[in-house]
């Protein structure tokens, strides 16, 4: 166990956009500390996914990105030499933070041609309700609901 608990890092908000959940998902777009490149590579997606659905491309990538957070998740728990899967609710900020990191990690493992592409097609997949990062989510929640037996061993 640690000692004390962490500080909070604080996230500026990004130049464009002047939001700090942005930010955040541009730090874990992100490779090799390449920060300007990947701010390029989601302003690109976001246009693109603007000429696609001729709607505000932000408010399409915040519709994804709440389409695809879990609001429950399964834990493994020890109890008496036997794993249980636990389901738990997920707290507000590793919510956000799980969103994002699937919405990125099944972008990358798109078809497309370009990062760009791949992500304005997860974004523009995710905000119609379809796509892997929602998969994902329901996987995830499906989990939850077939262990809902063991919730008594919250810890």
């Amino acid at each position: 166990m640690r000692k004390a608990k962490p500080k909070k890092r604080y996230i500026l908000p990004d130049p464009v956009y002047k939001d700090t959940m942005v930010t955040q998902f541009v730090n874990n777009l992100m490779i090799t500390g390449k920060k300007s490149l990947a701010f390029s590579i989601f302003y690109d997606a976001v246009n693109l996914v603007e000429e696609r659905t001729k709607e505000n491309g932000l408010e399409t990538w915040k519709k994804a990105l709440g389409n695809v957070m879990p609001s429950v998740e399964v834990k493994s728990r020890r109890v008496g030499g036997a794993t249980f899967q636990v389901p738990l609710e997920v707290r507000p900020d590793r919510k956000i933070a799980l969103g994002m990191k699937w919405l990125i990690k099944y972008a990358r493992l798109r078809g497309e041609k370009t990062i760009v592409e791949r992500l304005a097609g997860e974004i523009v997949a995710a905000s119609k309700g379809e796509g892997a990062a929602v998969k994902k989510k329901d996987d995830t929640h499906r989990m939850a609901d077939a262990n809902k037996a063991f919730s008594h061993f919250r810890f």
